[in-house]
């Protein structure tokens, strides 16, 4: 059967393989290979170097080329190599020392050193430091970009729409006026929170042996400290070395990292939702494409599939985030290897969110602000000054303010006419009714103009 995206089950193999592609780097069965082959290349030169550790030698000039290049040239080829090797050791770590081992019986400088490939370790200190690698530099090079390109873009129309009068509507009724660019800074401001958590998780790793305690270590080299020497290793990865572990590192900083993601993609399709909302209220327009059409059968639609696309994906992700974080730091006794299966699916998570930023940032592009139509309706809902009025009322010791106003407006359609003559037989001060006289629906706006510039 011929490979084609045609006949991928995962959408992020087919449908949506171009809009994530770049995490192959990193989530791909290849990749996964290639990571690990990293993590034991390194951990091999980090002990030809340790100066206490004297039956091999520190690795230079061709042969640490030819190492290095173990992994950073690692292709299609190698990796069904490591497949060969795989179904035939039915283990897919012991598979990658294996491929290392042959890849260097040729060379005569590095014989002496193959036993130490592997050395002391449990397939997850392999396993965990090359997550942990997957995860970090996916996140660095990858996800914060986006997420950051995401804030900026909102960020920018928050500036652009600042002084736009909006209804604002709570419980969808009519309240207190705000601005299109105010509740942009709103999400903004969430959204910088959860990513700055996102960027703040600490990945973590070890690399201490089959039970965490370096047992095979100490057996081998009792003199060693082999707390700092771990420490040193994970460290020199440039992961945060976490010292309490049982075969596996429990993962527990994936599930608050996973939960960042959470939080940043909820408030995602909260704006999402919000974005559809003011498109249906026509506060929006949507630019054309050229050749795109929006209904099969109703030719005039231009329908806000980049904010719906972005909310599907989004939840995807949520669902797969929200089941790492439960299931990852769970390990019956020092370990299974329920973790194992379930780890695969972090890049689906990702990719899921990653789509769904791109698909949001694709969507604001094509929107065009309807001034028009916000400021008709805000500009027809007169009743909403009840709010400043009775809290004047209420300044100036006029009895029972709340229930004068919500007589006069509560369930009524109310004009400038009728608020105007009402402020007319308030008792207060002149320069108070006539600042109150002067006051428009679209002017009731508080900070909300200084809020959305300030983001």
């Amino acid at each position: 059967m011929p490979n084609s995206p045609l006949l991928a089950i995962s959408p992020l193999d087919g449908r949506y393989a171009a809009k994530c592609s770049e995490l192959t780097l990193y989530f791909s069965e290849l990749a996964l290979m290639r990571f690990r082959v990293e993590v034991e290349v390194k951990w091999l030169l980090f002990l030809a170097s340790y100066p206490s550790i004297n039956e091999i030698t520190e690795i230079r000039g061709n042969s640490l080329r030819k190492l290095q290049a173990l992994y950073q040239n690692f292709d299609l080829n190698d990796a069904e190599r490591v497949k060969q090797i795989e179904a035939q050791t039915n283990h897919d770590v012991k598979a990658i020392e294996y491929f290392i081992k042959e890849k260097l019986q040729d060379c005569e400088e590095l014989r002496s050193h193959l036993e130490f490939i592997h050395f002391a370790c449990t397939s997850e200190d392999i396993n965990n430091l090359a997550y942990a690698l997957m995860v970090k530099e996916s996140r660095e090079k990858i996800l914060i970009p986006s997420m950051q390109d995401l804030i900026s873009e909102l960020t920018s129309m928050a500036k652009s729409y600042a002084g736009q009068p909006l209804l604002s509507r709570t419980h969808g009724q009519p309240a207190s006026p705000t601005t299109v660019g105010k509740e942009f800074a709103n999400v903004c401001s969430r959204l910088q929170r959860q990513l700055s958590q996102v960027e703040a998780t600490q990945i973590l790793g070890k690399s201490n042996g089959a039970v965490g305690n370096y047992n095979a270590h100490i057996a081998a080299y009792p003199d060693l400290d082999w707390l700092a020497i771990g420490k040193e290793f994970v460290e020199s990865l440039h992961l945060e070395a976490n010292p309490y572990t049982t075969q596996i590192e429990p993962h527990d900083y994936l599930a608050e990292l996973f939960g960042a993601f959470v939080r940043f993609n909820s408030v995602l399709i909260d704006f999402n939702r919000d974005i559809w909302g003011y498109i249906s209220l026509s506060y929006f327009k949507q630019q054309p494409v050229a050749g795109e059409v929006g209904s099969s059968t109703m030719p005039h639609k231009i329908n806000p599939i980049d904010f719906e696309n972005s909310e599907g994906n989004l939840g995807v992700a949520n669902a797969l985030f929200n089941h790492l974080s439960a299931k990852l730091p769970i390990s019956r006794w020092q370990r299974d290897l329920s973790d194992s299966t379930a780890i695969r699916n972090i890049g689906s998570g990702l990719a899921y969110s990653l789509i769904a930023y791109r698909s949001t940032i694709k969507g604001l592009g094509k929107l065009e602000l309807n001034s028009e139509a916000i400021d008709r309706d805000i500009d027809d809902c007169w009743e909403i000054l009840a709010e400043p009025i009775q809290t004047v009322m209420r300044r100036y010791g006029i009895h029972e303010p709340y229930e004068k106003l919500k007589e006069l407006t509560r369930g009524k359609k109310l004009d400038e006419s009728k608020i105007r003559d009402f402020i007319a037989t308030l008792d207060i001060p002149d320069s108070a009714k006539s600042e109150l006289i002067k006051l428009k629906p679209r002017e009731y706006l508080g900070s909300a103009v200084k809020l959305a510039e300030e983001i």
